[in-house]
């Protein structure tokens, strides 16, 4: 492959959070560095909408209530979707901005927070239907969280002894797709992502993960309720170690928990 479809995402003075999508895939708290990272899994064939959430409210409050603001200073944010060139960085002359989602107010202005822009763009590229997609929409329930957390617990006792069987194949079915997404030979991901899994029981460090109580876990529909995203309190993936995190955006299908991105 020789470029990368990635999102750069940059902000003054506010924090942000970026979905593709419907997928968030990115956010930033005030006063952190631009980053930029690859989002083919997010992407799909024909019209996508990249939307940006100026002071996004915290994990588990996503229908609070905007309230309005006064810019202190000049505030900006930018989700910028770019093609780069393999080896390059997004800075290199052949770099092409496909679409950017941008916000910006004055110093002195008002403005209402939390508060999302969008920009939407239609790219004629070759991804498949992912499956993601037809998920089927989950009402939240006392049920569904009692699954959910019961899974996670399940979950992390198998990786602290370090055994990757049950990760491995609830996640088959993403597996296989970043490895359509990026054009990895067949099995790679999974491959990655066992070798990953063996180093860190190696080194000791899957011993240290406890299997989250319910006051650690928070579960956000995203996806437009297709998927659940498994996050801590601080909005982060539910499951981690030191340097190493395991992102968990899951549907529940005939009581069956899998992790499609």
């Amino acid at each position: 492959m020789e470029r990368l479809m990635c999102l750069q995402v940059s902000a003054l003075g506010v924090a942000v959070e970026v979905a593709v999508n419907g997928l968030p895939v990115l956010r930033l708290p005030e006063g952190a560095p631009p980053r930029c990272l690859p989002v083919h899994e997010v992407l799909l064939a024909g019209e996508n909408r990249i939307s940006l959430t100026i002071a996004p409210p915290p994990p588990g409050l996503d229908g609070a209530a905007a309230q309005p603001r006064v810019a202190a200073a000049e505030q900006m944010a930018v989700a910028r979707l770019l093609l780069v060139r393999q080896g390059r960085t997004p800075e290199s002359p052949s770099t092409r901005e496909l679409a950017a989602a941008r916000w910006a107010v004055a110093a002195g202005e008002s403005y209402e927070a939390p508060t999302t822009v969008h920009q939407d763009v239609n790219l004629p590229v070759g991804f498949p239907r992912w499956r993601w997609l037809d998920a089927p929409v989950m009402p939240a329930s006392p049920r569904l969280d009692a699954l959910l957390l019961s899974w996670l617990q399940k979950l992390a006792f198998e990786l602290s002894r370090g055994r990757p069987d049950m990760l491995l194949a609830c996640s088959r079915l993403k597996l296989d797709e970043l490895g359509q997404a990026y054009q990895w030979p067949a099995g790679q991901a999974a491959e990655r992502l066992k070798a990953g899994l063996q180093a860190l029981h190696e080194s000791g460090s899957l011993a240290s993960l406890q299997p989250p109580t319910a006051a650690d876990v928070i579960l956000r529909p995203v996806a437009g309720g297709r998927l659940i995203d498994c996050l801590n309190a601080l909005g982060e993936p539910a499951l981690q170690v030191p340097s190493t995190t395991w992102p968990l955006r899951v549907a529940v299908v005939e009581g069956q928990v899998y992790v499609l991105r």
